[in-house]
């Protein structure tokens, strides 16, 4: 018989209910992320799945109070995380340490509302997922994605939808918007004489950003030849995008429009390098740094609350000057 691994993970215990303590704990810490973090519903959805399985793995253990829970408890749960069980598939380390951050998030709650005296999870350390440079597309495949949308100058009914797949690429790419904020612009959010858009992002936080000649353009031409059209068989919406029925674009549809576009362009849709929803956000930073933008302007440009989310994107340019310099420099590579 082989002996026993000191460094793995326990098996889970006999199954056993969480207390109606630790279930009040997670609803009232997700109460106070939906009021006064104004987290999206998906993500409220992922914490919540998240904190369910920790409560599991408490009550599998045998503890039915947050008080009692050891720093040892929350590393012993995200080990049985990584490794997976008879119900659950082994989690990367990306995810693991997103259901990491709801725990530790819980934990904190709690401290602050006075239902414990110390934070067990201070000192446990998420997984560290690998890190992974954004998709960034060079400026002439951005060009042919936004010429197969559809052509600024056309008119007649067969230009409604290409006009706005067009406005909605260009604006995407001219602003750096999320699909999420694009698709909830409204049209008094919109100010193309100052040139200037106020873009609603993440956590309720506002931002005005440019919006440049080209995409200005664009918007202009489907405002006036396309969106009237579209309106006319819907109910009113203040939303700048529309659907072919009048309604509000959904962020599955715009996904769809920048699929088909990218297909059209030549541009991978599956596997590695595929063009994906944030493609064009992540070009938009990754062109301006190139420009020579200073990351802190890309940073509120973007809606980021760290700096440190923006400066991955440096990561790309340098890799991209180092590119450069190893094929142009005569005295580069020995």
């Amino acid at each position: 018989m082989h002996a026993p691994d000191p460094s793995a993970p326990p098996a889970a215990g006999p199954s056993a209910e969480p207390s109606a303590a630790l279930r009040r704990v997670v609803r009232d810490y997700l109460d106070h992320l939906t009021v006064e973090r104004g987290l999206s519903t998906n993500t409220l959805a992922s914490y919540r799945r998240d904190l369910e399985r920790y409560l599991a793995s408490l009550a599998a253990d045998g503890v039915q109070d947050l008080a009692a829970v050891s720093p040892a408890q929350i590393a012993r749960h995200v080990a049985r995380l990584r490794a997976g069980d008879a119900e659950h598939p082994p989690l990367s380390a990306a995810s693991a340490a997103r259901a990491a951050s709801a725990v530790r998030g819980l934990h904190r709650f709690a401290v602050r509302e006075g239902l414990v005296r110390q934070d067990a999870s201070r000192d446990v350390r998420p997984p560290v997922p690998p890190r992974r440079l954004p998709r960034a597309l060079e400026v002439p495949d951005v060009l042919r994605l936004l010429e197969t949308a559809g052509p600024v100058g056309a008119t007649g009914p067969a230009a409604t939808l290409p006009l706005r797949d067009r406005a909605l690429l260009e604006f995407l790419y001219g602003t750096g918007a999320r699909i999420s904020e694009a698709v909830g612009t409204a049209i008094d959010d919109l100010d193309l004489v100052e040139g200037v858009v106020l873009l609603r992002g993440k956590g309720g936080r506002s931002r005005l950003v440019p919006v440049g000649g080209y995409a200005a353009e664009a918007l202009r031409a489907y405002l006036v030849r396309s969106r009237p059209t579209l309106a006319a068989g819907g109910r009113g919406t203040p939303a700048v995008f529309l659907n072919a029925r009048g309604g509000p674009l959904s962020r599955q549809s715009a996904w769809a429009i920048l699929r088909r576009a990218a297909r059209r362009a030549g541009l991978p849709v599956e596997g590695p390098g595929a063009v994906s929803p944030h493609t064009l956000r992540h070009s938009y930073a990754t062109h301006l740094l190139d420009g020579g933008a200073d990351v802190r302007v890309v940073q509120e440009l973007l809606g980021h609350a760290s700096v440190t989310t923006t400066q991955v994107y440096t990561l790309v340019t340098v890799d991209r000057l180092r590119e450069v310099y190893v094929t142009a420099h005569p005295r580069a590579l020995g």
